[in-house]
Order: structure tokens, then sequence, then C-alpha cells
């Protein structure tokens, strides 16, 4: 009896192939019937993978049809079409179907081989993957991708605020003005002694406290909104609540000098003051007792900051130093200096916490990387040379799901101007004019009903500004506030002087809110600026 293996050699056969790997499964195969079966059981089930790229030979044993002499170029071109028709895929999800009855065992194998090999070049042609698509009706290159959301709005290049409202009513300069929590009242303070409060919409005014002895240089509002804090010449810092109009009956009593700037904790339990006693002082707000004092300057302390978890303070004084401590243990984390050592007169964290913006008696407004300790943005255009100058940062730009808006840096100039920068790039996005004589104090918001700005200066008033879109500012007469009319004619007031009718307020509110306590407020104009001067170069403390 023959052996199997030598019947299949009787036929004629094509010329011997020098390697190995380029041989057919059936020459290869064990001498016994066992052993062949086996091997082309296990070629179909796990096929073999090939180490590199060879073209197809076959042995006379094998029926050399169309499909197997092109097998390659058949799945490239399937690749290439697929998701053309689905018909077209479902007859070829089987690739048993396509062959000829009359294929052997050993071409079988070759085509698991390139299938497999298929698969490690990256291309999926198994089955599988062809029912899915079909399933689907569309090609698997032909399917939809994940949509992509549209790009963001372009980045303007400008701001665009007009005053909304002109709030007479200190006898002096005003040297301090906030925002509420909410943004829907303001509270300004200055060298009367008087804090005001006003209404954001209307701007009529709301509450004035009196008690201080002396002017007032800085006021803070508690995180709830519910109470002012201010700090004075006379050395104390006194509490009034907002929601009685009364003041607290114990005034915070420590400082031996001036109290310049003053700072909540965002829990509102802590309240950070800085003095011309060149001290920062940590209050309880509950008992208004110190809990803390620390010798920070070697100057008075001109500028103080919480940044927004409560857990460090920056603080800043003449003699060109930043310093951020941390709140729980009252240690100098890090000391800030430029080398040009310019005067520091406030410091103000940026929203993130990342970064303080510090005030220079140099006409400069930096951005401090205070963990590095490195400048990383220089503001100029405006000018500040003798006076203690406080703004902050604002929002501008259309706010998306994909775009939080853009930041821009806010400060008064003594001038009478205020300056917006862009926050990268430096550029003055516009130059606000208003006041007549230097503006000590601005402060930004951000509402359902829009964005706002408020700022304060020497001519004892308080000015509301509204951003305006590019539409709207066409409709608005340029603002005259030098000029106010008599009473007469603001109750006579036409519809056509402003916009404003269109977010509920009245005109007569444009100008001169209704202001009953300070029917003399009128006569502030007359005071000599050199009498409201509460924020001046702090290089001389007497």
């Amino acid at each position: 009896m023959d052996h199997p293996s030598k019947r299949r050699r009787l036929t004629p056969s094509p010329p011997p192939i020098s390697s190995p790997a380029e041989t057919s499964s059936d020459e290869l195969a064990a001498g016994s019937d066992h052993d062949q079966e086996r091997r082309r059981v296990s070629l179909n089930a796990y096929p073999p993978k090939r180490p590199y790229q060879r073209s197809r030979s076959f042995s006379s044993s094998e029926s050399p049809d169309e499909l197997a002499m092109d097998a390659d170029d058949y799945w490239r071109e399937r690749n290439r079409r697929r998701g053309s028709s689905p018909w077209a895929r479902g007859s070829r999800g089987s690739r048993g179907g396509a062959r000829s009855d009359d294929e052997s065992d050993g071409e079988r194998g070759e085509e698991g081989e390139e299938r497999d090999h298929d698969h490690e070049n990256g291309t999926e042609v198994n089955g599988d993957l062809d029912e899915m698509d079909t399933g689907m009706g569309e090609g698997y290159e032909d399917r939809s991708p994940t949509p992509v959301p549209p790009p963001p709005p372009p980045k303007p290049d400008s701001v665009n605020y007009r005053e909304k409202f002109l709030l007479r009513g200190h006898l002096r300069g005003v040297s301090a003005v906030k925002f509420s929590p909410d943004a829907g009242m303001i509270a300004s303070g200055g060298a009367d002694g008087a804090i005001k409060v006003w209404d954001t919409s209307t701007g009529k005014l709301i509450h004035t406290f009196e008690g201080h002895l002396a002017g007032v240089s800085t006021i803070s509002w508690t995180p709830d909104g519910a109470t002012i804090a201010s700090g004075s010449d006379d050395k104390t810092i006194r509490l009034w609540n907002v929601l009685t109009g009364k003041a607290h009956p114990t005034p915070f009593l420590g400082h031996h000098n001036y109290v310049y700037s003053i700072a909540f904790s965002p829990k509102g339990n802590m309240l950070a003051s800085g003095s011309y006693d060149e001290a920062v002082f940590l209050w309880d707000v509950r008992s208004a007792r110190v809990m803390k004092s620390l010798p920070a300057h070697s100057d008075p302390v001109s500028g103080i900051d919480v940044v927004w978890d409560g857990t460090l303070i920056a603080s800043c004084a003449t003699d060109g130093l930043i310093r951020i401590w941390d709140t729980a243990t009252g240690q100098c984390l890090r000391t800030i200096v430029h080398e040009d050592n310019p005067p520091v007169t406030a410091v103000k964290f940026s929203p993130n916490g990342k970064y303080v913006l510090a005030w220079t008696l140099d006409d400069c407004v930096r951005l401090w990387d205070y963990v590095q300790g490195r400048c990383l943005k220089t503001y100029q255009g405006h000018v500040n040379r003798k006076y203690s100058l406080v703004g902050g940062f604002g929002v501008y730009g259309k706010v998306t799901p994909r775009s939080p808006g853009y930041a821009f840096a806010v400060s008064g100039s003594e001038d009478g101007a205020i300056l917006c920068w862009d926050v990268v790039s430096k550029k003055v996005l516009q130059k606000i004019e208003g006041h007549d004589g230097v503006v000590l104090g601005v402060d930004t918001c951000t509402t359902s009903q829009g964005r706002y700005m408020v700022s304060c200066g020497l001519d004892g008033t308080v000015r509301v500004w509204e951003e305006k879109q590019e539409g709207e500012s066409d409709f608005e007469p340029e603002p005259e506030p030098q000029v106010e009319p008599p009473a007469a004619a603001i109750k006579q007031s036409t519809p056509d002087q402003g916009p404003d009718q269109d977010q509920g307020h009245s005109n007569d509110q444009k100008f001169v809110p209704q202001d009953i306590e300070m029917g003399e407020a009128d006569d502030a104009e007359a005071v000599e600026p050199e009498a409201a001067q509460v924020k001046v170069e702090g290089t001389d403390p007497t």
C-alpha cells in the first residue's frame, strides 16, 4: 500500500521552492493520515501568522480558481469599496460561500493565513464587522462621525462700556467702591466718612451709614452680601448690616494707624486688614478680636486680598514687597519684589487663585505668578504716580459651553480715565473717559442682565457703566456726566435720552438718582480735590 504522501508526489508539481515558508501546507504535511488531518484542522481553527508579505504559489493539488489566485487583490479592493453597497457586503459576509467546492484543505489554510495577515496590518475583515456594517445600513468608513461642536466665537478686539448711572451723594472724594456678591447693590466709601449703598438696577440710594470719625479708605462685602465692613483713618473697622440698616455695635479696635485695606475670607468668618502701622491683622468676625498679628512689612501696608478658597493672603506695601501668607499658620510663603522696586499700592488675586495683580507707582500694573515669583505681564497706558489705585478682573466676549469668555484687567488712572487690558495680549481694549480727576477704585460684575462696571474718584461721584453690544451702542447718545441738568429738567426728561427704558429704568435716574438723605450733595463739586485725597502716596504715612 502506497503511503498517502507518496501518492501526492506522483502528480506533476511546479519547480521546487527554495524556502520552506514558500511551500503549501500539503507539501509540508507529516507522513501519516492522522498527522495530516490534525494539521489541517489546526490550520482551519488557528491560522498561522505570516511574518512577512509574500506572493501566493500553488501546488498541483490546488484549484486555482479566480478568487484564490487574486485573493490579495480581492481583499484590498473589497476594503476600498466597503460601504458602497450593503447587499454586496451581505453576499461577501461569509467567505466560505464564495469558494468553489473543489478547494483543498491546504488552500483553505492559505486563505486563513491571508485573513490573519490582513488583520495584522490593521484591516478588520471578519464576519462580525461585516454583519454590523450591514445591520447599520452604512459602511464603517461612510458612517457619520461623532458630531464636532462648532468652533468658539472669535475673540473680540475691544469692549464697549457706556455710562448708565451717575451717582452723587458723597460730600468728598470717593475712595472705594464694590459690587455686592450678587451684584444687586453697590457700596461706596469716601473721605466724608460715610458708606453709601446703591441699587445696581435703578441707581437709587438704599442706605447711608455714618459712624466713622474720619475718612473711609476701604470697604468689603461679606460673601452672603448681608454685611459691609469699612476701614477708616480713625484706626477702626466697622460692620454695617445692609438688611437692617444698622451698624454692628462693636468696632474692631487694634490697629495703631490708618486702616487702609480689608478683605473677607470666603466663609465670612475671618477678616484680613492692612494698616499704616505696617501690620496685617486676621480678625475673628464674630468676636471682633484679633486672631493673628503678622509683622508683614517695613512700610505701611497699602493692599491686601484673600484667595478664593481662603487658604492664602496677599499683602503689599510701599516698601515694594508683595508677600503671600498661609492663613492657617501665619507663615510667609513667598516674597515677591520687582527689580525696580517701585512702591506697591494694591494687590488682587485672579479668580482662579493662580496669579496676583499688583498696582505700582510707576504707571504699571503687573501680573505675577506668585508660585514661581515671576512677573508674567505688565500693563501700561494709565497714569499712576501718586495715588493708591485699585481695580480688578473682568470678563468679555461671548460665553458658550466651549468658551467661558476672555479675561481683562481694569484700573483707574490719575488722568480721569479707566483702562481695560486683555490679560494675555496686554492690548488696551477700551479707555473710558468720564471722571473729573483721579479714578481711585474700579470693580466689575456679570449678571443675567449683562456686564457692569462701577468706578469712583476724587470728583465725589460713583459711575456705573454697562457693556453694550455692537448694535446697541449706536442708539445711545454720548453721556455728558460733567453737565448736571437742573431739577426741573430732570422731571421733564424725554424718552429719547437713552435706551435705559428698555431695561426698565427711568431716564431721571440716568444722571442724578434721587438722594433724599444727602440733599446738599451737589455742593460736593465745590470741595477742593486736595481735601478729598483719601488714598495718597504711601511714602508718607503721617
